[in-house]
């Protein structure tokens, strides 16, 4: 790897010298996976396309994902956010963000006759589909995850009467089911893994014929980032998590990081909100980001650390993702059928 801004190395010397120093040089300790998960990369580039295939104006229905960069930075360039497809004008085109919707929100849409591209990231797709499956079923469905959050309402909006939503501890005790032979968990694709697993402990008390999803819910990119913290957290003072309040997973990675054992965690939007007094005595600091965070904010959060001392950065990697996804096809057949349109937005 080569020299980050500021002047900062990733040099395997950098270890050696905190070493050397007995644990006094002020290091960085930077995770590995961090940032852009393949379904945020695809939702912000279907946007980006959009905007150079339609021309502006374009309206997304909700936050495209939960970061105030990217949706600022989308505004400037034409993109109206709406919180309902009622706000649309009528016959105008509308992205529904990496969040997923319910079928009442495609309905809506289609009743007001909007052009719609579905930016749903494919894993939550897999999780909606998994609730139509169970629901077709007959099972009783509890989906784990956090109330008001848009993935959630989306999700339980494939089968309302059937979904029940576990958030909090005492949550698990107000579930009411048919048959407690026909019970199965689902669950957001964002949250902390060790806190859906509490959950899940807590629910196969009641219910010992619970049923767990065929494949993990818990999205890859949120699991490797949460590793990712895991495995540098103990040996940070202090961790900076580079995300927006709004952003499930990147509020997680607060939590797990002192979970694992870090002195202190601080989520921010951008390197100008980093409290000098958060630095106070700190030797090591961690820096992650969320999964909706372009890169060039970590980057920026590592040019102020530089200035102050901060010059040496071991990179933390716990996997390497390559994991793409494909355009929605909405889009795809568009582009396909105007070869002449821009084809790179990067």
């Amino acid at each position: 790897m080569g020299p980050y801004p500021g002047g900062m190395t990733t040099s395997p010397e950098a270890t050696d010298l905190v070493d050397q120093d007995a644990g006094r040089t002020k290091r960085v300790l930077l995770a590995k996976p961090r940032g852009y998960c393949a379904g945020v990369d695809r939702a912000v580039v279907t946007v980006e396309k959009a905007l150079e295939t339609y021309g502006p104006p374009i309206y997304v229905r909700k936050e495209i994902v939960h970061n105030r960069h990217v949706v600022d930075t989308l505004s400037e360039r034409g993109v109206i956010f709406v919180d309902e497809t009622d706000e649309v004008p009528e016959g105008a085109l509308v992205v529904f963000s990496a969040h997923g919707v319910s079928p009442a929100v495609h309905a809506e849409a289609a009743r007001r006759n909007l052009r719609t591209i579905d930016a749903t990231c494919p894993l939550v797709t897999k999780v909606h589909k998994e609730v139509n499956r169970f629901a077709r079923e007959d099972y009783d469905i509890l989906l784990i995850g956090h109330e008001g959050h848009e993935e959630v309402e989306g999700t339980a909006g494939e089968a309302p009467d059937r979904v029940q939503l576990v958030d909090k501890p005492e949550d698990v005790d107000k579930v009411q089911v048919r048959d407690p032979s026909r019970v199965v968990w689902l669950s957001q694709t964002t949250l902390s893994v060790d806190e859906t697993m509490e959950r899940v402990d807590q629910l196969k008390k009641r219910f010992p014929d619970l049923q767990a999803p065929p494949s993990d819910d818990i999205c890859y990119a949120t699991s490797n980032r949460q590793q990712a913290v895991k495995a540098m957290a103990p040996e940070c003072d202090l961790v900076i998590v580079v995300g927006s309040q709004n952003s499930s997973n990147s509020k997680r990675l607060v939590e797990v990081a002192l979970q694992a054992g870090a002195g202190d965690a601080h989520l921010v939007d951008y390197a100008s909100q980093i409290d000098e007094q958060w630095l106070e005595g700190v030797t090591t600091v961690g820096v992650t980001s969320g999964a909706s965070v372009p890169d060039v904010l970590v980057m920026q959060v590592l040019d102020h650390l530089a200035e102050r001392g901060w010059n040496h950065v071991d990179e933390v990697t716990t996997a390497n993702e390559k994991v793409t996804f494909a355009l929605p096809r909405e889009l795809r057949k568009d582009l396909d059928d105007n070869p002449t349109k821009p084809r790179s937005v990067r």
